[in-house]
């Protein structure tokens, strides 16, 4: 089975899929066969009778291996609510067996699989489950995306607490600077390497072609299970 890493954010909206994309195109620009599975994802729209979701459709931009939508994203809602609740409104229950398995298929298909969540570590995915159970089912390594805003300290520091009291190693975290007024950036920046005990494995600058660059070869080359 390929390499498996689980990237969570310090909060919604900070970049996951941003960092994703960019590094599956790092991955594939070292040879490697890389896939992306986005769990759940609500917020979707409707498209030639079919539900979309633009997380997905980078992720398959973006990947070198071309997977079945079953597989890259089991469950899909209308609603831009918690994934919990649109499934709820949908009557479906999200079975974390299930997503499991779809991993471990995509698995065999790729040399590294990038499992994206939704929000933060502990958003909910089921009535009694978070994304957090997910990662601890996958057993995989954990790649947090900080979005670099004011606050972004706290939430990277309890979002790193949290992922290591589930016994999962943090492989390393990102840098993405979705504020590009944020005051004191370098600072925080400084700050965040002492709080999370390591510096970036790469910092993501603010542009509108983010979701379409890579990071560079030597940032994917130091992560390890």
């Amino acid at each position: 089975m390929s390499r498996v890493y689980f990237v969570t954010g310090t909060d919604t909206d900070v970049g996951k899929t941003v960092a994703t994309c960019q590094l599956l195109r790092a991955f594939a620009d070292q040879g490697l066969r890389a896939a992306a599975m986005k769990p759940v994802a609500s917020g979707c729209v409707l498209r030639d009778g079919a539900l979309w979701h633009g997380d997905v459709a980078a992720h398959a931009q973006a990947a070198n291996v071309a997977a079945p939508s079953a597989l890259t994203n089991p469950y899909r809602f209308l609603p831009a609510i918690s994934p919990h609740l649109a499934a709820r409104e949908a009557g479906v229950g999200i079975d974390l067996d299930h997503l499991v398995a779809c991993a471990r298929q995509l698995g065999e298909m790729s040399d590294v699989l990038l499992v994206e969540g939704a929000g933060g570590w502990y958003a909910p995915l089921g009535e009694d489950s978070a994304m957090a159970d997910l990662a601890m089912a996958l057993g995989a390594p954990v790649l947090l995306v900080v979005g670099m805003r004011l606050g972004c300290l706290n939430h990277a520091r309890l979002s790193a607490e949290a992922i290591a009291r589930s016994g999962l190693p943090l492989a390393g975290w990102l840098a993405n600077r979705i504020d590009p007024a944020m005051a004191s950036y370098a600072d925080n920046l400084a700050t965040l390497e002492c709080v999370l005990g390591t510096p970036p494995l790469a910092e993501i600058a603010h542009s509108s072609a983010a979701e379409r660059g890579s990071l560079p070869a030597s940032a994917v080359i130091t992560l390890r299970p």
